[in-house]
This record gives C-alpha cells, sequence and structure tokens, in this order.
C-alpha cells in the first residue's frame, strides 16, 4: 500500500468520525471521537476546524456544548496554523452575542471563559447578576437576596448560563445546577453533594476548597451565596429564564 493510499484511508476515517459527530446528540461518545480526531494530527485538527466553520460561520447555527468542546481543543493547538484560522475565524469565540436587549455586555466574561479563567470568570458573573438586580451601586453588599432574583431580565440570565455551559461542554452552568437539583427531587443536600459545594457534611471554603478547572464536578460552577441559604437559589431555579427560549 503506497503512502497515498495510507493518506487517504485516514482522511476517510477521520471524515466517517466527523459524520458521526454529526449525526449524534452531545455525549461522553462525542467528545471521545473528537479527542480521536485531534490526535490524527493537523488533517483531523483542519477537519474539525472545517465543522466548526460551516455550523458556526457558514450555517450560522447557535453553538452547542460539542462546537465549545471543539473550540477549546482548536484554540490549544500546538499547530500554529489552525491557530491562527481559529483566532481569525473566531476572534471574540464562537457564541455571537446579540446586545439587543441585554443590559450588559458580556464579551468580558466569554473572553474569561474561552481562556477557562474560572476564578475570574465566577466573580465577574456574581458582579453581574448585582449590577443586573440593581444593587451593585446602591448597597454595600455582593450577594444577592432572594427578593433580588425577580429583578434578573431573563434574556441576560440566559446569556450567562449559556456563555458557561458552552464553553465547560454542558458541564457548568445555573441550568445544570437546576437539572441536577431537580432530578434529586430538589435535595439541597444532595445537590450540595452532587456538586462539590460540601464534602462530608462540610460546606467548602473560599476560595482554596473549590475547583477552578474543568477537573470540577458537573454543576460545581458558577457559585452563588449558598451559604446565606436556600432562598436566593431556589428563587434563581424558578426564575422564568428556564421555562422560555431566551436566544443570544
Amino acid at each position: 500500500m503506497s503512502k497515498q493510499d495510507i493518506s487517504h484511508n485516514g482522511n476517510l476515517s477521520i471524515l466517517k468520525k466527523i459524520d458521526k459527530l454529526r449525526r449524534s446528540t452531545f455525549n461522553k461518545r462525542q467528545m471521545e471521537l473528537v479527542e480521536e480526531i485531534t490526535n490524527e494530527g493537523i488533517s483531523g485538527q483542519e477537519e474539525l476546524l472545517n465543522l466548526l466553520i460551516k455550523r458556526i460561520v457558514i450555517q450560522k447555527s447557535e453553538a452547542s456544548c460539542l462546537d465549545g468542546f471543539v473550540f477549546q481543543i482548536l484554540n490549544k493547538t500546538n499547530f500554529s496554523a489552525i491557530k491562527k484560522n481559529v483566532d481569525d475565524y473566531f476572534s471574540n469565540g464562537i457564541i455571537k452575542i446579540n446586545n439587543k436587549g441585554l443590559k450588559i455586555d458580556y464579551q468580558p466574561l466569554q473572553n474569561l471563559l474561552i481562556n477557562q479563567e474560572f476564578k475570574q470568570a465566577d466573580k465577574l458573573t456574581q458582579l453581574y447578576l448585582c449590577r443586573l438586580a440593581g444593587i451593585y451601586q446602591k448597597e454595600q453588599r455582593n450577594w444577592l437576596y432572594f427578593t433580588d432574583v425577580q429583578f434578573l431580565p431573563a434574556q441576560d440570565l440566559h446569556a450567562i448560563d449559556t456563555l458557561w455551559r458552552i464553553y465547560s461542554a454542558g458541564k457548568f452552568g445555573f441550568s445544570v445546577q437546576r437539572r441536577i437539583w431537580l432530578a434529586n427531587n430538589c435535595n439541597w443536600e444532595k445537590l450540595w453533594n452532587k456538586i462539590g459545594w460540601k464534602k462530608s457534611g462540610v460546606s467548602s471554603r473560599y476560595p482554596n476548597e473549590f475547583v477552578w478547572s474543568m477537573h470540577a464536578p458537573n454543576g460545581h460552577l458558577p457559585l452563588f451565596n449558598q451559604l446565606r441559604g436556600v432562598q436566593a437559589l431556589k428563587a434563581l431555579f424558578n426564575h422564568v429564564a428556564w421555562s422560555k427560549a431566551n436566544i443570544l
């Protein structure tokens, strides 16, 4: 078999895997496929980049968790040609934020999440929430009471959550925490332990006992003022943002 035949067969293998990515929902197997394609070297990463460009740039599809996972891998590539194209096509990330109707420009949060600077992204998220609730300048506190949550605009809350979900491959976000809460019959103690806010019944101390990386449990970030009781977080989980289609 010639080198050309081997190369051709290799490309067919990559394209078959790309096709599987297109046809299945985002799950652990999809992540494994992306990693397998990535390990094919520059030819595999070129196909992943083509897939991302087709979906986000040409088709203008809304970014998915798969897109976010692919983007994060390509953004860390060792191939300079790939990285240059990623920077050229997605200089501001893969989420096109529609600022119409939003109270805040969320590009700074997107930049932090692109670089997986989760601790700073968490701090900025808390600042945004206080600003959205109208307490940032009025009062000397940087947390929300449950009565403040009703003032969070649904579209803005959805925008924040989308950024967290997409750039964490579906691992982080308020909607992820809410889903875990509902799956555990709204049991708070089960939620705390599932998402790592408590260990053996003891609340994790900020910041050193929290995990500021993708190694954290699902739903670990962003944080909320859970130590002040559950009413504010319950209000957040019952917010209208999760029952509406609020598009970025």
